[in-house]
């Protein structure tokens, strides 16, 4: 008996072996094709100059890399080692793992290992065209000292917009969206094609929906026109406004007619500008379609019988709403507000194409601010200070996605 455990252990050995110096070698090639070295045709010359390169700058990465690589390895190689002498335990494990072995490389080179690299050179200072030079925390210092130098707030006022956009956007994008999904859950004639009209702008490409809003906004657009011709007939002058090029904040339009100012060093008081509202109003348009259906698909997944049953016991439609309808859609609720939260803390393309952080830095956001900073837009090219940015960004988003989980999905348990 005891021979037969040993021979059992003994036979596991080799392949586990044979794992760790696979896994191992894998993870430690992946982390060499991402080594952060100067780009160029002179390092990419030849395999020889490329080594050199990484022997220079990348040992502090490359040897973090080879930790992570033997931890990985020794965790797999334990795994085969365990199930190897079980011949049914052994057949599923190598199937399993053949069939994840291409989605498993394609992540580690092209995901974790770009994130890798983009974390070890946001404590750098780096431009991709020389050697990256190890700075410490001195990027992510950078990115908050506009609390104490007014010429470095760009990335605070980055964070100021977004936050007054996620405000907005996200509780108004949710409540139409539910309502849309009620109204084409109901029996109304011409279903189907009020269901493809609502959802159209959704499947159009980004692009075309804010070229085609940046003409509406123009200050001859057709906005100003269709406000100065509806507002005419009442005898209202209305004065066409630039949308997309006006700074004046929300709190600052309401304040000034009572001989309010708020002066430009307290931007943060102005509330969200007229060019920022003007995009949020933009990608509400967007967005709510594609809610709309989730909602529509929930709506459609509740039991007809609760509705009978309410029907039966003299419930109001508000009451079958506050009392069945809206507690079901609680999970979908949750997934829609927390989506949509990251979607508007990543916005970038309304951005890039209409007003480019502009006017007055009042629709800059982070996405776009480390999309210049990393292309040097309006400078040199600062490729780390632009992964700090990233990775404090990332933190923000996980921060709120998890507190928004804490609390939306309290009571869902028992749907």
């Amino acid at each position: 008996m005891e021979n037969k455990q040993t021979d059992s252990v003994q036979q596991g050995t080799i392949p586990a072996v044979i794992a760790f110096v696979g896994v191992v070698l894998v993870i430690f090639v992946i982390a060499l094709l991402n080594a952060p070295t100067m780009g160029g045709a002179r390092v990419m010359a030849s395999p020889q100059t490329f080594f050199a390169e990484v022997k220079a700058t990348a040992i502090p990465y490359m040897l973090v890399a080879t930790g992570i690589a033997v931890v990985a390895g020794f965790f797999i190689a334990r795994e085969v080692k365990k199930v190897w002498p079980h011949k049914r335990k052994r057949e599923q494990f190598l199937t399993g793992y053949a069939f994840l072995a291409p989605y498993i490389i394609v992540t580690l080179t092209f995901t974790i290992g770009v994130i890798m690299f983009a974390l070890y050179i946001s404590f750098t200072k780096y431009d991709i065209f020389s050697r990256p030079e190890w700075i410490g925390l001195a990027n992510y210092k950078e990115a908050f000292a506009g609390f104490t130098d007014s010429t470095k707030r760009d990335f605070l006022q980055s964070l100021y917009n977004v936050l007054w956009y996620a405000a907005i956007v996200v509780p108004i994008q949710t409540y139409l969206a539910l309502q849309m999904a009620r109204l084409l859950n109901a029996p109304i004639k011409f279903k189907q094609f009020f269901r493809t009209v609502f959802y159209a702008p959704s499947v159009t490409s980004s692009v075309v929906i804010t070229l085609i809003f940046i003409w509406l906004y123009l200050k001859n657009g057709y906005l100003n026109f269709f406000l100065q011709s509806v507002l005419g007939w009442v005898g209202i002058n209305w004065e066409p406004i630039a949308w997309l090029s006006d700074p004046r904040g929300l709190f600052q339009l309401i304040l000034e007619p009572f001989g309010v100012n708020i002066p430009s060093t307290q931007w943060y008081f102005r509330g969200p500008s007229i060019a920022w509202m003007a995009i949020m109003f933009q990608n509400i348009f967007t967005t709510v379609p594609t809610f709309m259906i989730m909602y529509l698909a929930a709506l459609q997944d509740i039991n007809p019988a609760l509705y009978e049953a309410a029907s039966i016991e003299g419930a109001s439609k508000r009451q079958v709403f506050r009392q069945i309808t809206r507690p079901l859609l609680k999970p979908i609720t949750m997934m829609i507000v927390v989506l949509g939260t990251i979607g508007t803390l990543q916005i970038f393309d309304q951005v890039y194409l209409a007003t480019a952080g502009g006017p007055l830095k009042t629709s800059l956001t982070p996405v776009y601010l480390i999309f210049t900073e990393a292309l040097g837009v309006n400078g040199p090219i600062t490729m780390g200070y632009a992964s700090a940015l990233a990775f404090i960004l990332a933190a923000i988003i996980f921060g709120l996605t998890f507190v928004q989980r804490r609390i939306l999905t309290k009571g869902t348990e028992m749907y």
